[in-house]
C-alpha cells in the first residue's frame, strides 16, 4: 500500500495500540472486521448445515458426542469428549432457535457451526489487533487473518462441528493477555480453556512458562507475571477436576485422567506417521515454507512459546495415541495465527529494503 493513501501508519499505529485506546472509530471499526469474519466462516462452514454430515464423516466422529451434548443427551465415543462443554453450550441457544425453524438446515449443526464461527471470527480479529501492533500494518494483519481463514483447517476442521476453534481462540487470547501486559485475565482465559479442551492445560503451562523465561529479562516484576501465571495453571486443572466431578460424579486428579489417557507405545513410529499424514500435508504444505521466514520479524516472546507448545503438541499425542489428524488440528491451535501473520509479512515485503507497510 502505498504510502500517500489516506490511511497512514500513525492511524495504523493506533489501532495496534487498540487494547489501550478509547476512540468509538476504533471499536466500531473492530466491531464491523468481527461481524466480516463471523459472516466469512459461516459462509466456509455452509456445507455442514445440508451439503454433508460431519458425524457420519471418517475423521470428523467426535461431531458426534458433541451434537449429543448439544441436546442434553449421553454422548458416545470417548469417555473424556464429554467434558469438552464450552462450545456445546455456546451452541445449544442456537440450536434451540433453530428448531423447528431452519427449514433443511440441520438445527444441531447450525448451533455449532454458529459457536464455531464466533471462536474462529474472534481469533482472525485478535490476529489482526496482534498483527498490527507488533508489525504496524493494518493491511499486513487483515492479509494474515484472511490466510488464516482460507486455511485448509478452518472450513474443514474449524467449521465442521470440533471442538478446535475455541481452543486455538482461548490460546491466542494468551498471547494477547501476556503482550498487552494484561496477566490479570490469564485465570480466566486458563478457566475458558480447560472448559473448552482438556489439552489446552499442558499447552497452556508451556506456553506461558516459555513466555516468561524467555521475556522476564524484559518486565520489572518477574514475581508478579510468574504468579499470575501460576494461578492459572491452578485455575486450568481446578477446573478440569471440577468437570470431572460434576460430569462424572467423581473425584478424579490429574494424574489419574491422564493416567487413563495413555494409549500408545511405539512413540516414534507414531510421531513420524503424524508428520506425513495428509491432514498435516493440507494444512502446512504452503503455510510452514512461507511462514518460516517471516518469524524474523516476530517477537522471541512469541516465537519461542509457540515452539514449545508445538513440541508439547507432539509430545501429548504420542502419549495418547491420536487418532489421524490430531496433531495437524492442536498444530494450527497453537502454530497457525503465529504463521499466518509471518505469511503475510513474507509475502507483503518482497524487497526487505523497503518497509512492509508500504508494500502490502
Amino acid at each position: 500500500m502505498d504510502s500517500r493513501l489516506p490511511s497512514s501508519n500513525n492511524e495504523l499505529s493506533t489501532m495496534g495500540n487498540l487494547p489501550e485506546g478509547r476512540t468509538s472509530f476504533e471499536r466500531v471499526r473492530l466491531a464491523i472486521l468481527y461481524c466480516l469474519f463471523f459472516l466469512i466462516t459461516l459462509g466456509l462452514g455452509y456445507p455442514i448445515l445440508n451439503r454433508y454430515d460431519p458425524r457420519q464423516t471418517a475423521g470428523l466422529t467426535d461431531v458426534q458426542s458433541y451434537a449429543a451434548l448439544v441436546t442434553g443427551q449421553t454422548p458416545p465415543g470417548a469417555p473424556h469428549v464429554r467434558f469438552r462443554v464450552l462450545v456445546p453450550w455456546v451452541a445449544r441457544p442456537f440450536y434451540l432457535a433453530a428448531k423447528g425453524r431452519s427449514g433443511s438446515w440441520d438445527p444441531v449443526m447450525f448451533g455449532l457451526l454458529t459457536a464455531d464461527a464466533l471462536f474462529v471470527a474472534a481469533t482472525a480479529l485478535l490476529i489482526v489487533i496482534l498483527g498490527t501492533r507488533q508489525l504496524g500494518s493494518y493491511p499486513v494483519s487483515l492479509v494474515a487473518s484472511l490466510l488464516y481463514l482460507v486455511n485448509f483447517a478452518v472450513p474443514n476442521l474449524r467449521l465442521a462441528g470440533l471442538v478446535d476453534a475455541g481452543e486455538g481462540f482461548f490460546l491466542l487470547a494468551l498471547l494477547w493477555a501476556l503482550s498487552e501486559n494484561e496477566l490479570w485475565n490469564l485465570p480466566f482465559i486458563a478457566v475458558l480453556g480447560a472448559l473448552t479442551k482438556e489439552s489446552f492445560i499442558p499447552l497452556s503451562i508451556a506456553f506461558t512458562a516459555a513466555w516468561w523465561l524467555v521475556a522476564r529479562s524484559n518486565r520489572q516484576s518477574q514475581a508478579q507475571s510468574a504468579i499470575w501465571i501460576i494461578a492459572s495453571w491452578a485455575a486450568g486443572f481446578l477446573t478440569e477436576i471440577g468437570l470431572q466431578r460434576v460430569i462424572a460424579d467423581r473425584w478424579v486428579t490429574p494424574i489419574e485422567f491422564a493416567s487413563a489417557m495413555h494409549g500408545n507405545s511405539n512413540y516414534l513410529g507414531h510421531f513420524a506417521s503424524s508428520l506425513w499424514e495428509r491432514n498435516f500435508l493440507y494444512v502446512f504444505i504452503w503455510l510452514l515454507p512461507m511462514g518460516m521466514p517471516g518469524l524474523r520479524r516476530l517477537p522471541m516472546s512469541w516465537v519461542i512459546p509457540t515452539a514449545a507448545a508445538a513440541a508439547t503438541v507432539f509430545a501429548v499425542d504420542g502419549y495418547y495415541g491420536g487418532a489421524p489428524g490430531t496433531v495437524s488440528r492442536a498444530l494450527f491451535s497453537v502454530a497457525g495465527p503465529l504463521l499466518a501473520l509471518s505469511s503475510a509479512s513474507f509475502l507483503c515485503d518482497w524487497n526487505p529494503r523497503v518497509a512492509t507497510s508500504e508494500v502490502c
